[in-house]
C-alpha cells in the first residue's frame, strides 16, 4: 500500500499552527506575533514570515486551524451517527468532551470572542462567520431531525442553536471558572431539556 502523506511544508505548517493555537489560548490573538511564535517552535522570524507574511495573516490561520481542529474532533464525528436526536446527542457529547477538557488557557474561540467583540477588522470578522458557521452546522443537524420525524415540524432550529451553545458557554463557564463538580451534569441535563421540547409526539394509534 502506498502511503500518501503530506508535503514537508505543509506539515511545517501545520505544526507550527497547532503550536499557535496553544500559543494564542494563553496570550490571546492580540498577543500572537511573528517573532513570539517564531520563538516558540525555533524558527527564525524570517522563516515564520515566508510562511505567514504578517501578524494578521498569522491570526487568521490560527483562527483557521482551530475552527478546523473542532470540526475534525467534534462535528464531522458526530455526522456519522444517524440523522436525528441520536446525531444531536453525538455531537453534545463530543462537545462536552472538549468543553471540560483542560487545555492551557482554555478555548481560543471563548477567550477570542471576548477580546475581539468590540475590535473591528479582518481577524474579528473570520470569528464572527465560524460562529455562525457554527450554528448553521447545528441547524442543520436538527433540521435532519425533523425530516426524520423525530422532532416536531416547527422546531426552530436557529433557536435550537443559539440554546445549544448557550448550554456549552455555561458549561465551559461553570467547569473552568467555578470548578462546579456538577457542570457536567447540568449541561446534560439542560439538552434533555432542549430535545424534549422538540421532540415529535407519539402519533396516535402508534404502537
Amino acid at each position: 500500500m502506498v502511503e500518501h502523506t503530506l508535503p514537508k511544508g505543509r506539515r511545517t505548517r501545520e505544526a507550527v499552527l497547532a503550536r499557535g493555537v496553544e500559543l494564542a489560548c494563553r496570550v490571546g490573538l492580540g498577543g500572537l506575533t511573528i517573532g513570539g511564535l517564531a520563538d516558540e517552535v525555533g524558527m527564525s522570524k524570517s522563516g515564520m514570515y515566508a510562511h505567514f507574511g504578517s501578524k494578521v495573516a498569522l491570526q487568521l490561520a490560527v483562527l483557521d486551524a482551530a475552527a478546523e481542529d473542532f470540526a475534525t474532533t467534534v462535528v464531522l464525528p458526530a455526522l456519522r451517527a444517524p440523522r436525528g436526536e441520536p446525531r444531536v446527542r453525538a455531537l453534545a457529547e463530543r462537545w462536552i468532551a472538549c468543553g471540560i477538557e483542560r487545555r492551557p488557557g482554555g478555548c481560543l474561540f471563548v477567550k477570542a470572542s471576548t477580546e475581539l467583540d468590540e475590535q473591528d477588522g479582518p481577524v474579528r470578522d473570520r470569528l464572527r462567520d465560524q460562529h455562525r458557521q457554527l450554528a448553521d452546522s447545528i441547524a442543520r443537524i436538527v433540521a435532519g431531525g425533523v425530516t426524520e420525524g423525530q422532532f416536531r415540524a416547527d422546531t426552530d432550529t436557529a433557536q435550537f442553536a443559539t440554546d445549544l451553545h448557550g448550554v456549552m458557554l455555561g458549561l465551559y463557564h461553570g467547569h473552568r471558572l467555578l470548578e462546579d463538580p456538577a457542570a457536567e451534569q447540568h449541561a446534560r441535563t439542560a439538552i434533555d431539556r432542549l430535545l424534549a421540547a422538540v421532540r415529535s409526539s407519539p402519533r396516535a394509534g402508534a404502537p
